[in-house]
């Protein structure tokens, strides 16, 4: 089930963002749970960041966020992760599908999100749902731990009605 996140979730969220095969793929390294605020208070604020619960715990979040202007046709979706022990158990198709289906009915008719080019993962399953590269970003990342830099792919999904 989807819901707004809310303060209390900050413990969870920290928890997945931070783990050890998340935290490379979500754009910030590794902090102290105190720190954390800098990253979930915006996330709260947007009123588009939810989570994605499975029998009543957390089990992954992403961010839906509608463009403004002569884009209001389009949403990008990001910061989305499921916990690393959730993983293997269908939560991600259920969520991803869920949001695109939220996203449609709300008069979206293209979605796009961004995917580090090494997260071989996340991109194969984001091909899996129909989503298409659509360009690159060269250099777009400097991880603290790595020595060079990570290409971000740019990808996009449009309504097929």
């Amino acid at each position: 089930m989807r819901r707004l996140v809310v303060p209390a979730d900050y413990d969870r969220v920290y928890d997945i963002h931070m783990h050890e095969s998340v935290v490379p793929f979500l754009g910030f390294d590794p902090m102290p749970r105190e720190a954390f605020g800098k990253v979930f208070d915006p996330l709260f604020e947007s009123g588009c960041f939810y989570v994605y619960e499975v029998d009543g715990e957390v089990m992954g979040f992403y961010k839906a966020q509608r463009y403004v202007g002569r884009a209001t046709h389009v949403a990008y979706l990001g910061t989305l992760a499921v916990a690393p022990e959730a993983q293997g158990r269908g939560i991600a198709v259920a969520m991803m599908k869920d949001a695109i289906s939220r996203l449609w009915r709300a008069g979206i008719t293209r979605i796009e999100l961004t995917v580090e080019a090494d997260n071989h993962r996340a991109i194969a399953f984001y091909e899996h749902l129909g989503f298409v590269h659509e360009g690159t970003q060269q250099a777009a990342y400097k991880r603290a731990s790595d020595t060079g830099y990570v290409d971000e792919l740019m990808y996009g999904l449009l309504r097929s009605d």
